[in-house]
């Protein structure tokens, strides 16, 4: 019993697993018919897109391929303008130039001419612009533009805005220009005198070129000549001065001397005259004429005076080289001579200190006793010299004359 009701049990387990296998098996294939469906619309949209999407890419090419050829137009156009202007360019640099060789008259009447056409075209636009004025506040309910008509491209409402200049360009060359030169001979011409009167310019601004080249090196060598000139009268005038110099500071010794003859006595002046005229007839004798003659001391000296004026220019004569040579070697003889004379004397001063040593040690020694005898009166000084004429050799005089060896305050 037992057995039985437990198969029955499992039979209607069975029973209902396979109701419900039945059951999912039903809905497996809704689901698969409802897939299936799904998938054919996908496939048809997708169909639908590829299509879609062909067409646009379609679309595309020949928009782009429109823009290329409108591009390509665009360019050659802005290439034909720029040819355009450039020609309208040179054409008003010829305008201008036939309007600059047209008589002046002629180029008054037409500004004239240009400015009375203005101001009737300012006059006849203003009326238009009045004109429209009033018929715009006549019309009643003017209608708004409709949004196609605002909605406009930028190189459209580039074009409409540039119209305004575009017609004024064009009225103001509808007007066909006037010329001065109707016959191109009557330029030729002209031409012809222009480059004419060019050359003659040239000729001339090269005449005048070269003269001032010649007035700048005659300029030149007047002022080379000029600074020579100068270099030698400033050559000349230091020249002089020294001169100058020289001849005063012999004047000053002359003066020297004639004060030392003036305040001598007589005698002295005797003795003076005496060892002068035995002085000035040995120079007469050494330098003028060894022979003996009859003449005076007077003449000797104007004989002495022209031989040394001789000298003198003589000496002027000699180059300059020789002449400092000459100079080192006459005053190298007459430092010789001095360093000479210098140690004859300190020679003989030490001779005479010596003897004058020995003549003390030798004599006797006296006391003196008493007072030390004073004189009553201090002797008055010598206030002139008395020199020795003789001391200086008339060589040595000539020497400092001629060489200026002696310092002359």
């Amino acid at each position: 019993m037992t057995k039985r009701s437990e198969i029955l049990r499992m039979d209607e387990a069975i029973a209902k697993e396979e109701k419900l296998l039945k059951h999912l098996e039903r809905s497996i294939e809704r689901d698969n018919v409802r897939f299936e469906e799904f998938l054919r619309e996908n496939e048809k949209k997708s169909v639908e897109a590829r299509t879609l999407y062909e067409q646009e890419a379609r679309s595309t090419q020949e928009k782009n391929s429109e823009i290329r050829r409108l591009t390509a137009e665009i360019l050659t156009i802005k290439s034909e303008l720029a040819r355009f202007e450039e020609i309208l360019v040179d054409y008003k640099s010829y305008k201008d130039l036939l309007f600059k060789l047209s008589p002046p008259e002629w180029q008054d009447a037409q500004r004239s001419k240009v400015m009375s056409g203005k101001g009737a075209k300012e006059d006849q636009n203003r009326e238009l612009k009045d004109t429209a004025i009033r018929n715009g506040l006549e019309t009643p309910g003017r209608q708004l533009p409709s949004i196609q008509e605002t909605r406009l491209s930028p190189a459209h409402s580039d074009s409409l805005v540039t119209d305004p200049k575009l017609d004024s360009d064009s009225s103001d060359y509808e007007d066909e220009p006037e010329l001065y030169f109707t016959d191109p001979q009557q330029l030729l011409d002209l031409m012809t005198e222009l480059t004419e009167q060019n050359l003659s310019l040239i000729q001339n601004s090269t005449r005048v070129e070269e003269t001032l080249e010649q007035l700048q090196q005659s300029l030149k060598t007047t002022k080379k000549n000029h600074e020579k000139d100068e270099e030698q009268i400033t050559m000349q005038i230091n020249e002089m001065k020294e001169r100058i110099k020289k001849e005063k500071a012999r004047g000053a010794r002359l003066e020297r001397k004639v004060l030392l003859h003036v305040s001598l006595n007589t005698q002295d002046q005797d003795v003076l005259l005496d060892a002068l005229s035995e002085k000035v007839a040995e120079v007469h004798c050494s330098c003028v004429d060894d022979r003996v003659t009859n003449l005076n001391t007077l003449e000797k000296l104007a004989n002495i005076e022209k031989r040394l004026s001789l000298l003198l220019q003589s000496i002027e004569s000699i180059p300059e080289e020789k002449l400092e040579l000459m100079k080192k070697i006459k005053d190298s003889e007459r430092r010789t001579r001095e360093r000479e004379d210098k140690l004859r004397e300190q020679r003989e001063k030490q001779k005479e200190r010596m003897r004058r040593y020995s003549e003390r040690s030798l004599a006797d020694s006296k006391k003196i006793s008493g007072k030390k005898l004073m004189p009553r009166y201090m002797p008055v000084t010598q206030r002139v010299k008395v020199s020795n004429v003789d001391s200086i050799p008339a060589q040595d005089e000539i020497h400092e004359y001629l060489f200026g060896t002696e310092n002359t305050d």
